[in-house]
């Protein structure tokens, strides 16, 4: 039944492809996805699907039937790029700079693959509309803006659970630098907690000559960002996970001005719960210790910026999923994953508030020579390989557009045509 619901993708591929490029040279920020969300509904009209806009911002909602009872199944695709400059060097690479939320002129780069989801997503619901004899029950199409922000929680408050078919499943995917052809899952945990803080150090300016009679805030931030590298080496233990990072760190404007602020942003990734609250409380506690020490006259200033939870994947769901993927591809293509990614998500949202399961799977965009040899559970991805988020992570196109759709397809055949 699978094959009867990817019949004509092969005729599909080449609009596809140029869909994919069409979108990689035009990315948009988290909440400014106008142009994607737009053609995303416009595909989704011409496919047949019921088409809702502007949930929680510029997301897009789908519903189709099959025309028979049965399951309904959640496929969801992120559409949001980053303020990254591209340095791929590609003839479809972007050039856009916009302003974003703060008022900033920046860059903008899809260097975490959402293009690559957005045209894999539409590409199945192409295949469902085209051949719904081939299935049964009700699809629910997920177009999700500001993913690297927490978009899931805005379609969540935007009543999505109460304006759409309830889910028998969530599925979602993720492009990642592995060799195309793979993919992988792991039942329990998949993906870390994530949370993001910014801080303001307060000090006192003066001249740079005499800086005896200031508090230097360029000194206590430098001096903080080496202390916080100390919570995951000597206050985590051995066997659990955690990342702390300091992703920006703004001081002064002139070598010979001491500033009166310092201003930092940090990101924290952790597996459970409890070391959640560990790594939180020990960066919040270096923070203030470190200003105090420095004899800062105010109080830092801590915000949160935004939090997601841990991704958890339901274990018999995800074993569907899995059951699929190695009857279809073969168990050598997929990798039951031995440890959850340090990466975070924010998909979980629509699971927990529906109150159904989720299953989620990364699967290789890139081209496979670079990892001959090459081991990936035991030695990881190659350090000259770009990650997402790098200004040179570029998915191969083709196969990996066309195994995308056929990802998203075979994970959701135990629901729809069992």
């Amino acid at each position: 039944m699978t094959a009867a619901l990817l019949d004509g993708l092969d005729r599909q591929l080449p609009d596809l492809l140029a869909l994919y490029r069409d979108l990689h040279a035009h990315p948009e920020l988290s909440h400014q996805e106008f142009r994607t969300a737009g053609i995303v509904a416009a595909r989704l009209r011409e496919q047949g699907w019921t088409v809702t806009e502007g949930v929680g911002g510029t997301g897009v909602v789908g519903v189709l039937g099959s025309g028979k009872p049965g399951p309904v199944v959640l496929l969801r695709a992120d559409m949001d790029a980053l303020p990254v400059r591209e340095a791929t060097g590609l003839p479809y690479a972007s050039t856009r700079t916009v302003t974003d939320a703060a008022g900033r002129e920046v860059p903008v780069m899809h260097a975490c693959g959402h293009d690559v989801h957005v045209t894999c997503l539409l590409g199945a619901t192409a295949r469902l509309a085209a051949n719904r004899r081939a299935w049964r029950g009700t699809v629910v199409a997920v177009f999700q803006p500001a993913e690297e922000v927490g978009g899931a929680p805005a379609m969540v408050a935007d009543r999505f659970a109460e304006r759409f078919p309830r889910p028998d499943v969530c599925l979602a995917q993720h492009v990642a630098p592995a060799p195309a052809g793979l993919v992988a899952t792991r039942p329990g945990t998949f993906m870390s907690a994530s949370d993001s803080l910014a801080v303001r150090l307060h000090g006192r300016g003066g001249h740079g000559s005499t800086p005896a009679a200031t508090v230097d805030p360029v000194v206590m931030a430098a001096v903080t960002v080496l202390r916080l590298q100390t919570v995951v080496a000597r206050e985590v233990a051995a066997e659990r996970s955690a990342v702390v990072t300091v992703g920006s760190l703004h001081a002064g404007t002139r070598e010979n001005v001491i500033p009166d602020t310092a201003d930092l942003t940090i990101n924290i990734r952790s597996t459970t719960s409890a070391v959640r609250e560990q790594v939180l409380g020990a960066v919040e506690r270096i923070i203030r210790a470190e200003a105090a020490a420095s004899a800062a006259p105010k109080e830092p200033e801590i915000t949160v910026i935004n939090g997601f939870p841990v991704t958890v994947n339901d274990a018999e769901a995800t074993a569907s999923v899995q059951a699929a993927f190695e009857a279809a591809l073969g168990p050598d293509r997929v990798i039951d994953l031995d440890q959850p990614l340090t990466g975070s998500e924010d998909f979980g949202a629509f699971g927990t508030v529906i109150g159904a399961p989720s299953v989620y799977w990364t699967f290789g965009g890139l081209d496979p020579k670079p990892f001959a040899g090459v081991d990936l559970l035991a030695d990881g991805i190659p350090p000259e390989i770009p990650h997402n988020h790098s200004p040179l992570f570029a998915p191969v196109p083709d196969p990996t557009v066309e195994l995308g759709v056929r990802y998203l397809l075979l994970a959701a055949s135990p629901w729809l045509t069992s």
